[in-house]
């Protein structure tokens, strides 16, 4: 399996301190850095801040490793008149003398745009 071609959002190596009991990386630290990649995407679009509202789905495919480059993709599925739906997945390179890849999460997020009062707003045009 390779990358997809389009740009990442965001790379991560996870480290010790990211595991469970078991050795694995934590699905608590996949799911907070899944938020920061889809919330990049959506207050871009917003061109402003962001509130996560939902998480519409999240699976988890295959377990991340310690020293795994993990890689997110993301991108706009849905605009609203206030929220943005984003679309993310998750990839791990592992073992770098014979590379391998794995899709290891996708998920689903939708933000709603706030103002400085941290209430809805409205999008602007694209």
């Amino acid at each position: 399996m390779y990358l997809p071609r389009q740009e990442p959002v965001l790379r991560v190596v996870p480290m010790p301190g990211d595991t469970n009991q078991h050795g694995d990386i934590f699905g608590g630290w996949i799911m907070a850095q899944v938020d920061i990649a889809g919330g990049v995407i959506a207050a871009r679009r917003a061109r402003g801040r962001v509130a996560t509202v939902a998480v519409n789905s999240f699976t988890f495919k295959h377990p991340v490793h310690v020293g795994d480059l993990v890689t997110f993709y993301a991108e706009i599925s849905h605009v609203g008149r206030t929220s943005i739906t984003v679309d993310v997945e998750v990839y791990a390179q592992r073992d770098p003398r014979d590379q391998v890849t794995v899709k290891v999460t996708e998920a689903s997020l939708t933000y709603v745009a706030t103002d400085g009062e941290r209430r809805p707003r409205e999008l602007p045009d694209p």
